[in-house]
């Protein structure tokens, strides 16, 4: 049987990785003993899934102000909501990861973390996540 969950997610600022880990992990514990594998997964335009290190909170600093080297926030978008940089981070960075599951539990990397990415907040977001 396929799972699919949905958790919501409130952004507090306008550009943040939210570290969402801990909520894969409780999702994984509770119905995926036997399941191989997990979809995250976010339904929105300017807002994005990544995995990274999640022990120095520099490098989320660093991930953000390399996008914002790459996509500065004024150019000559054209986008009539003023949004564009965030459109074009999410874009970069993806909409989903694909999680192995190894006796009912995540593989990642020992730093390794799952971040919802936000662009555009703050907002409530939802992540949807998928144990198969």
């Amino acid at each position: 049987m396929i799972i699919l969950h949905y958790i919501s997610v409130k952004t507090g600022q306008r550009e943040d990785l939210i570290d969402i880990t801990d909520h894969i992990r409780g999702l994984v514990a509770q119905y995926g003993a036997d399941k191989r594998a997990c979809i995250v997964y976010v339904p929105h335009t300017t807002a994005a899934v990544t995995i990274n290190e999640n022990a120095d909170p520099d490098v989320k600093r660093d991930i953000l102000y390399g996008l914002d080297l790459i996509v500065p926030a004024t150019s000559r978008y054209r986008h009539l909501e003023g949004n564009s940089p965030a459109h074009i981070k999410a874009s970069l960075m993806g909409a989903s990861q694909y999680i192995l599951i190894d006796n009912g539990k995540l593989v990642l990397g020992t730093w390794q973390g799952i971040y919802l990415a936000e662009f555009d907040g703050p907002r409530t977001r939802k992540v949807v996540v998928q144990l198969i």
